[in-house]
């Protein structure tokens, strides 16, 4: 433990390996907006509600506002920064410009990274299902039928 009850954690971010000392106390959302610089995953309600700050941990989406850094040691996390390769975005990206589903782009980040993980999961049979899957992500825009045609479109382009 580090001085006044801190804890440097170790985990890996985008595939970089990472140590960051944090209060026990701190979300995952805060140690990677404040403490590493990772500003793409946005802070929405800060309650778990709005989906804005959906990540990747070892692969499964999770919402890094309901969950403490420290719970996270050694967890392999992918934040939306994490997805392009280079100048190359990742088939969910360029869905999401081709679509046109977003607006002020505050969910688009947790949107993103949650229809990444609902592709991989297998969850894009139909409109429906995707918005089933997707349920746990808020638009206060509205752009929801940008978002489920984005998501069927890379499905189909990452299985093709």
């Amino acid at each position: 433990m580090a001085a006044g009850g801190s804890v440097e954690i170790a985990l890996s971010v985008n595939g970089v390996p990472r140590r960051v000392v944090v209060e026990p106390r701190v979300t995952l959302l805060d140690a990677l907006r404040d403490r590493m610089g990772l500003t793409g995953t946005k802070k929405g309600c800060d309650r778990g509600e709005c989906g804005a700050c959906t990540v990747l941990a070892d692969g499964q989406r999770i919402k890094s506002c309901l969950t403490l850094a420290v719970m996270r040691q050694g967890t392999e996390v992918t934040t939306v920064e994490g997805l392009a390769s280079g100048d190359k975005l990742h088939p969910v990206q360029e869905a999401f410009i081709r679509h046109d589903a977003f607006q002020c782009g505050g969910c688009t980040p947790g949107q993103i990274m949650s229809a990444v993980a609902c592709i991989h999961e297998g969850h894009t049979r139909s409109e429906d299902e995707v918005r089933e899957w997707m349920s746990g992500n808020l638009c206060r825009c509205a752009a929801y039928q940008g978002i489920v045609a984005a998501v069927l479109d890379a499905s189909e382009e990452m299985r093709g």
